[in-house]
């Protein structure tokens, strides 16, 4: 991607390096075939970025970095936003009518966690490993076809086949609740009923599953009371993020940008 593609970002008089929006692209995903898009969105994001910056200067806050993490701080850039939004977006705690009203629109939501009961035939590669991923898929696919076609002959797939130490137990993993698993394997488990085995092979850093779910049982529903803080504090953080897009959207419209459309490519609003 040639930075001379594309048009200069400049906000309100104020030029941003090619450098600083090739680096900020690298945090943006597009379509194959299409970095451009990557470049608009990572344009569009300095351009927002920059506003801010500027309006925290205009306001004549210093910046004063606080600890993000053990032996981490803020840049000086990052504290100068966190400041100034600290300033203008003022969040009100919901009242307790308006949790129970959130709660009350589908009790069911709110759930302790599901729990699976797991057989699978794992197929190990190198994901990074192009052609090993290749081979392993292959092999993999013949043994969905299997067992697709005889699904009571899992268990003798996964004690010939499978590469895991399950298999001396015809690929049963047992009971797992969410965060057992590797995130991958825990997404197919939630698009599975009970007895049904993956259609396709499940990729996961540790090679190519089949997976079965024998058995599920789903949470229980959790009474108001056992939710209703966690319910505020997720209504506070959309509240939060609501008015922090209504303040970027004030400073937009009164900027004088080019080298970013961030209407066109802001992809909070419908089409």
């Amino acid at each position: 991607m040639h930075a001379a593609l594309f048009p200069d970002l400049i906000v309100n008089g104020e030029t941003v390096p090619s450098t600083a929006i090739a680096a900020e692209a690298q945090n943006h995903t597009a379509p194959k075939g299409k970095p451009g898009l990557a470049w608009r969105k990572a344009a569009n994001a300095m351009a927002v970025r920059i506003l801010l910056l500027q309006e925290a200067r205009h306001r004549g806050l210093t910046p004063d970095p606080v600890e993000i993490g053990p032996g981490r701080f803020e840049t000086e850039e990052e504290a100068l936003i966190r400041e100034l939004l600290d300033i203008v977006v003022v969040v009100d705690r919901p009242s307790k009518t308006a949790v129970r009203a959130e709660w009350s629109r589908d009790p069911s939501r709110f759930r302790t966690p599901p729990l699976w009961e797991v057989s699978h035939i794992l197929i190990t590669c190198d994901p990074t490993n192009a052609e090993n991923k290749a081979v392993a898929f292959t092999r993999a696919q013949d043994l969905v076809a299997q067992a697709l076609a005889n699904p009571k002959g899992f268990a003798q797939l996964a004690e010939r086949y499978s590469d895991c130490g399950s298999k001396a137990s015809g690929g049963a993993l047992g009971q797992l609740s969410p965060g057992d698993s590797v995130p991958e394997f825990e997404a197919a488990l939630g698009t599975l009923a009970e007895g049904e085995i993956t259609a396709q092979p499940v990729l996961t850093r540790h090679g190519w599953h089949l997976i079965r779910l024998d058995a599920v049982a789903q949470g229980a529903v959790l009474p108001f009371d056992a939710v209703a803080g966690k319910i505020a504090e997720a209504m506070e953080k959309a509240d939060w993020a609501c008015k922090a897009r209504a303040f970027v959207d004030q400073l937009v419209a009164s900027a004088e940008i080019s080298g970013a459309e961030l209407q066109a490519i802001d992809e909070r609003r419908p089409s």
